[in-house]
């Protein structure tokens, strides 16, 4: 991490101490913020290259914490959290999360694993649209538009979806859309993906139970079929 710029986001005294000490051994720059708010003002002027984040139940609200870091970054975001709220932050837009305690190798295996996927989405950052039929995406604005319509996803299911568009027309592996969506640690929780699929041809398909575009190849993934 050295060089790198992480940004904390916590109340927690201890916590602060903690990741002060390990993230410094690494190199990387630390900036600390006790409040989301606060977090912010951090964004615009430094551009963190990861968020970490206490949402733990002690914290404000920890949901709608991670919905405004991340309407103001694209960083990744790795929370400190309970197994309870994972699904929950997750949507929200958090990449990772670590329960406390946690132990600082498991840490900073987890930072750099988030490093890296962030370097490779923005090498393989879609065209600025894509347009499959009546669905389209304008990854500038960040929309998604459905014969016209803007339709509302979640951080998780834009993140999804933009990982089936950069292999449009091929099979996606369940193993790869977990790692790219969920992280390494997630690679066999097709669960995850399932709930997310389901939500997206409810929001995407005309008729979800024989979508048009979303499909499923039973046993190995899904893919993003492209209009003949």
């Amino acid at each position: 991490m050295l060089g790198q710029v992480a940004l904390l986001v916590a109340e927690d005294p201890q916590l602060r101490r903690i990741l002060r000490v390990t993230l410094n051994e690494t190199g990387a720059r630390l900036l600390e913020c006790r409040r989301a708010r606060d977090a912010v003002d951090a964004i615009e002027t430094h551009r963190p290259d990861i968020l970490l984040v206490d949402l733990s139940p002690r914290s404000l609200e920890p949901v709608r914490t991670t919905l405004l870091l991340r309407e103001h970054s694209d960083a990744p975001i790795i929370a400190f959290s309970e197994e309870r709220l994972k699904i929950a932050i997750f949507d929200a837009g958090a990449d990772d999360y670590l329960t406390i305690p946690f132990s600082n190798g498991e840490m900073l295996a987890r930072i750099r694993a988030a490093l890296r996927r962030s370097v490779r989405l923005r090498v393989r950052k879609p065209r600025d649209t894509f347009r499959a039929g009546a669905l389209e995406v304008d990854f500038v604005a960040r929309e998604v538009r459905l014969r016209g319509k803007s339709i509302h996803l979640t951080p998780t299911e834009y993140k999804l979806l933009g990982v089936l568009i950069e292999s449009a027309g091929k099979v996606v592996t369940h193993e790869t859309l977990l790692h790219e969506v969920w992280g390494a640690d997630s690679v066999d929780q097709v669960q995850y993906l399932r709930v997310y699929m389901k939500q997206l041809r409810r929001k995407l398909e005309l008729a979800p139970t024989s979508p048009q575009y979303l499909i499923t190849e039973p046993a190995v993934g899904y893919k993003l079929r492209l209009p003949a």
